[in-house]
C-alpha cells in the first residue's frame, strides 16, 4: 500500500523516510557532539569532565542494585496485594501508601539516620539472643555489629529500595490484575494449581505488559540517584558539587553533570520506547 501525503498524493520513499526521523533526537545528538567538542578542546571542560566522570561507576552501581532490590520487594508486595487475605492486604496497603507519600529526599535522610541505626540495634538484639542460647559463633558477630560498618552508600541503596518498591508494587499489581480472569479460570479448570497458574499463565503475560512502565521507573531512579550525594556518596552529582565549590566554575561543572545524566537517560528512554514498540500488550 502506497504511503500518501496529507493532500492524498503518494509520498516518495525518501520523503516517507524523512517524515519518520525524530528531529528532537537529531537536535539533541548535534548538541551533544557540539558539547563534546567543547570538552576535548577546552582545558577547563576537560579537567571538569575527568573529575566528574569518575562518579559514573557509583551512580550506575547505586541505580542497578537499588532497582534490582525494588523489583524483588515490589513483586512480592504486588503479589500480596492481589490476594484475598484482608490482613496482608491492609499491611501492604499501609506500606505502599505511607512510603509513596514521603518525599524521596526525606525518606533518604530518615533511612540513613534513623532506620539504619534501628536496623543495627535489631541485628545486635538478634545476636545477643543467639549468644544466650549458646550459639556464640553466630551471635557474636551480630552482637558486635556497629552502625559505622553500614556505610552511607548501603543506606542510600536501602532507602531507594524502600521508596521505589512501593511504586513498583503498584505496577506489578496493575499488570497482574490486567490479565483476563477467564485465563485463570481456564487454567484452574484444566487441573493447574493456583501457583502453577500464576507462574506459567499470569506472570509471563503481566511481565510483558509492565516492562515499559518499569523502564520508566528505572530512568526515574537513575535521576533520583543524584540524591545520594546529600549523604556524601561519591556519585556524579557529589563530585560535581565538590569541584564547583573548589574552583567556582559552577556553569561549566553543572553543564558537564547535566550532560552525563542526559546521555544516560536519553539512551534508556530510547530503549524503553523500543520495548514499547516491540513487546505486544496481549
Amino acid at each position: 500500500m502506497a504511503v500518501r501525503s496529507m493532500e492524498g498524493l503518494p509520498m516518495p520513499g525518501r520523503a516517507h523516510w524523512l517524515a519518520r526521523i525524530p528531529y528532537w533526537l537529531v537536535a539533541a545528538f548535534a548538541l551533544g557532539l557540539y558539547f563534546l567538542w567543547h570538552v576535548f578542546n577546552d582545558a577547563n571542560y576537560t579537567l571538569i569532565f575527568n573529575a566528574v566522570v569518575a562518579g559514573i561507576g557509583n551512580t550506575l552501581w547505586v541505580t542497578l542494585v537499588a532497582f534490582g532490590g525494588a523489583l524483588v520487594v515490589g513483586l512480592i508486595i504486588g503479589l500480596i496485594r492481589t490476594t484475598r487475605n484482608r490482613i496482608l492486604l491492609e499491611i501492604t496497603s499501609f506500606y505502599v501508601e505511607i512510603v509513596r507519600g514521603v518525599p524521596m529526599l526525606v525518606l533518604l535522610y530518615y533511612i540513613a539516620f534513623v532506620g539504619a541505626p534501628g536496623l543495627v540495634h535489631l541485628i545486635n538484639w538478634v545476636g545477643e539472643g543467639f549468644n544466650q542460647v549458646g550459639l556464640t559463633a553466630l551471635g557474636a558477630p551480630l552482637a558486635e555489629f556497629s552502625v559505622r560498618r553500614l556505610d552511607f552508600a548501603a543506606r542510600a541503596v536501602l532507602a531507594l529500595v524502600i521508596g521505589y518498591s512501593a511504586f513498583v508494587s503498584e505496577i506489578f499489581r496493575a499488570g497482574i490484575e490486567s490479565i483476563e480472569k477467564g485465563q485463570t479460570e481456564a487454567a484452574l479448570s484444566l487441573g493447574m494449581s493456583r501457583w502453577q497458574t500464576l507462574r506459567f499463565i499470569v506472570l509471563p503475560q503481566a511481565v510483558r505488559r509492565v516492562l515499559p512502565p518499569l523502564g520508566n521507573d528505572f530512568i526515574a531512579m537513575l535521576k533520583d540517584s543524584a540524591l545520594v550525594s546529600a549523604l556524601g556518596v561519591q556519585d556524579i552529582t557529589r563530585l560535581g558539587n565538590s569541584y564547583a565549590a573548589s574552583t567556582f566554575r559552577y556553569f561549566e561543572t553543572y553543564n558537564v553533570v547535566a550532560f552525563l545524566y542526559l546521555v544516560m537517560t536519553v539512551a534508556l528512554a530510547l530503549f524503553v520506547r523500543y520495548l514499547e514498540q516491540r513487546i505486544p500488550n496481549r
